[in-house]
């Protein structure tokens, strides 16, 4: 699955109904942030990108309204990532070698696709 699909999936999870776009902000509109993502109306007005793969706080927020779990075991230097459809528990290992060789910026690259990944299962199962 690419990040286009990964992203789409998750946004249904979210209920984030919106439209797919890149290279948002360099045509009429503007817009600092996200480049590319799901292109959403704001509640207030306006318009927004939101791209939990990019973004840390579009991340976080996702994993706090679908219920995502996650941690990293210090000694196995795996990431487990834990969600519920339903009543039935799901869980995913994010591999070693996507954590161990990671500078520390890129640490949060590597738990935002572990969320994205597990609320596209979640937009998946609807």
């Amino acid at each position: 699955m690419n990040d286009r699909e990964l992203l789409e999936l998750a946004a249904k999870a979210a209920g984030i109904i919106g439209e797919w776009v890149e290279r948002y902000g360099s045509g009429e509109y503007y817009y600092q942030g996200n480049a590319e993502g799901v292109l959403y109306e704001l509640p207030g007005g306006g318009w927004s990108v939101w791209n939990p793969l990019a973004d840390d706080g579009d991340a976080l927020r996702l994993a706090v309204k679908l219920g995502i779990s996650f941690g990293v075991g210090a000694e196995s230097k795996r990431m487990r990532v834990v969600w519920f459809i339903g009543d039935e528990l799901h869980s995913m290992d994010m591999p070693a070698n996507h954590h161990i060789a990671l500078p520390p910026p890129r640490e949060s690259e590597w738990v935002r696709r572990a969320i994205v990944r597990a609320a596209a299962a979640i937009g998946e199962a609807l």
